[in-house]
């Protein structure tokens, strides 16, 4: 009996690491990393609410900024911050639906509208959870009557430009591409992030929780909406399209 379980073990973890299959290995990972960014979050939001060191750290952090805030600098951090706000964002990510849509990307199209609007509604709600207060400043560069925690537009980035670089990751087989894919989507988010801290709308925990919240959100949808790819395809049934688009 003991030899039969060690068998079943062996085969049940081959089947987890398997590139194969419809629960195999990017099912594996997906859990993975879901269970890592919400662990991170998790921690983050705890050290908030209990005012830990991080919350010295933030309101440090958000003085320094205004301190040495510039005019040329402002300026571009103006035009990055209201590029991803809303109305950008909106207008991107309907952009990237009328490509997948004209690319027969079908499952890439269910993945953007679960992540991208989901996300942000699940922002939404957690900003009402929380209820933190925005960074108090003395003549500050833009103020907002919205609650603080997590930062919207960082979530925004972090599903568009996540999502938008997964897509182009399983499009191209050539690995320098594909890490200057994920390098570009991660300068983008963090430039998004900077624009918030330097205008005072948003302290370190804010875009840090964001990015994490964004993180776990967009792989419990590619992970999902590939899952049904792959179960689709083991069932015998027609595809939309392969999870990636027509070449």
């Amino acid at each position: 009996m003991g030899s039969d379980l060690l068998t079943k073990s062996r085969r049940f973890v081959a089947a987890r690491l398997s590139p194969e299959g419809q629960f195999g290995l990017h099912l594996t990972i997906g859990l993975v990393l879901i269970l890592l960014a919400g662990m991170a979050f998790s921690e983050i939001a705890e050290d908030v609410v209990e005012g830990d060191t991080i919350t010295v750290i933030d309101v440090q952090l958000a003085h320094w900024f205004r301190a040495r805030a510039e005019l040329p600098f402002t300026r571009a951090m103006l035009f990055i911050t209201h590029w991803n706000g809303i109305t950008g964002t909106s207008v991107m990510t309907a952009l990237l639906g009328a490509w997948f849509a004209y690319r027969k990307a079908y499952y890439w199209l269910i993945v953007l509208v679960a992540a991208v609007p989901g996300g942000m509604l699940l922002n939404v709600v957690l900003k009402h959870i929380f209820r933190r207060q925005r960074p108090s400043l003395d003549d500050p560069l833009l103020t907002l009557a919205t609650y603080s925690f997590p930062s919207g537009h960082t979530v925004a980035a972090t599903l568009f430009y996540g999502l938008l670089a997964c897509y182009l990751w399983r499009r191209s087989q050539a690995w320098p591409r594909r890490l200057l894919t994920v390098l570009a989507a991660c300068v983008m988010v963090m430039l998004v992030a900077l624009s918030r801290m330097y205008l005072g709308v948003h302290y370190l925990s804010d875009v840090m929780a964001a990015a994490m919240e964004g993180a776990a959100w967009l792989t419990v949808c590619v992970t999902a909406v590939s899952t049904l790819h792959r179960r689709r395809l083991a069932q015998g049934k027609s595809s939309w399209s392969e999870f990636g688009g027509r070449p």
